[in-house]
């Protein structure tokens, strides 16, 4: 027998965006169910990437990732403060090996300041040796972001998990989306599970992550037409044994898919490196394989050599894997987020989270007051 029942809010996943879109509403005083598949939260793409506070200095002056990576960074800092999550603002260099890629900054830079990102310093090969003496000698050049960082991620989701369910808002765990249509005064969803039902939503908020464009797809209405592919991106990282010599956030010069094989160090002092790049094969989809080929430590070590030279091979083992959704095929420049109402794609009531990949964690609180704008 299925159940059938009327709901204020509908916000379908429960990773970091779904979360913190929940809290921003039930906060703003709507009634808020939050469906989540998995028994958990943030089982997929929220909890597997680097832990980084991203400063914003990528992103495309006026897009979305710019706008809510470099607010919704600020609110972040904010919130971990606030709420006793652990926390490392190390900042990070962005490092130029040879003439070549020194070129290369000043864009980099630019950008970055017309984005709003502060306190940012274009150094010189010795600045940059200055501040991380085991730099390959033959940096040329590096950009310092003192405002970038760690944190504690599992942490941020308990927070947002307990300041919804706080403000009067539920999740349902083991409830997936299976179909639904956009009807006259309310959305209507069919969900699965051990206890299968029909829920009659005033607002649907689709932030599922891996499977948005799947049942953006499945809920009929007028926004289906206009709705990309997604394309998944497997992201490795690989753990560092004994001691990393940095104290910073290292990175290497980004590329169209990533922004290359970065050194971390977390908050226990263990350092990685990654993610890298692995576009799978077109039609893949979820679950995915998240499995670590320890093949891959030699490109790592080729890469991470560069601006590391100390670096040896052996050090390098297997740690984690994510996947990225990306909205644009491999080879174009990387995409922007898509945040979409009914006044984009004509469906009334229901709001499209696509594409919502990095810098999505950093973003997410930004993300989820633009959320709650549009639900009115």
């Amino acid at each position: 027998m299925t159940d059938s029942f009327e709901a204020d809010v509908v916000v379908i996943g429960a990773g970091v965006i779904g979360l913190a879109c929940g809290r921003a509403l039930a906060r703003a005083g709507r009634e808020v169910i939050v469906l989540e598949a998995e028994d958990q939260i943030a089982m997929h793409t929220s909890s597997r990437n680097s832990e980084v506070i991203h400063a914003g200095l990528y992103y495309a002056t006026g897009s979305l990732k710019a706008r809510h990576c470099v607010n919704g960074r600020r609110m972040l800092y904010s919130f971990l403060d606030a709420h006793g999550v652990a926390v490392k603002r190390c900042g990070k260099l962005v490092v130029a090996i040879g003439e070549g890629e020194a070129g290369e900054l000043g864009a980099i830079l630019a950008r970055a300041q017309a984005n709003g990102v502060e306190d940012l310093r274009l150094l010189d090969g010795a600045g940059a040796l200055a501040m991380e003496p085991a730099l390959n000698p033959e940096v040329a050049a590096a950009i310092h972001s003192p405002v970038s960082g760690i944190f504690d991620s599992h942490a941020y989701f308990l927070a947002l998990q307990g300041e919804l369910e706080d403000a009067g808002g539920s999740i349902a765990f083991n409830t997936p989306v299976l179909s639904g249509a956009v009807e006259a005064g309310h959305i209507r969803l069919e969900t699965g599970g051990d206890n299968p039902a029909t829920i009659l939503a005033r607002t649907v908020v689709n932030a599922a992550g891996h499977y948005a464009s799947h049942i953006a797809a499945t809920i009929e209405g007028p926004h289906t037409a206009g709705l990309p592919e997604t394309h998944f991106v497997k992201g490795s990282y690989f753990g560092i044994s004994g001691r990393t010599p940095f104290s910073r956030l290292i990175y290497p010069m980004p590329n169209t898919a990533t922004l290359g094989l970065h050194l971390t160090i977390d908050l226990g002092g263990r350092g990685k490196v990654g993610p890298d790049a692995e576009w799978l094969p077109e039609g893949a989809s979820p679950p995915f394989d998240y499995r670590v080929d320890p093949a891959r430590a030699a490109v790592f070590h080729a890469e991470v050599s560069r601006y590391w030279p100390g670096l040896t091979v052996d050090r390098l083992t297997p740690d984690y894997a994510g996947v990225r959704p990306k909205i644009v095929p491999r080879g174009a420049p990387s995409g922007d987020f898509r945040i979409e109402g009914s006044e984009t794609h004509g469906s009334a009531g229901l709001i499209n989270l696509l594409g919502i990949e990095s810098p999505g964690l950093t973003s997410s609180l930004s993300i989820a007051d633009h959320v709650a704008e549009l639900a009115g």
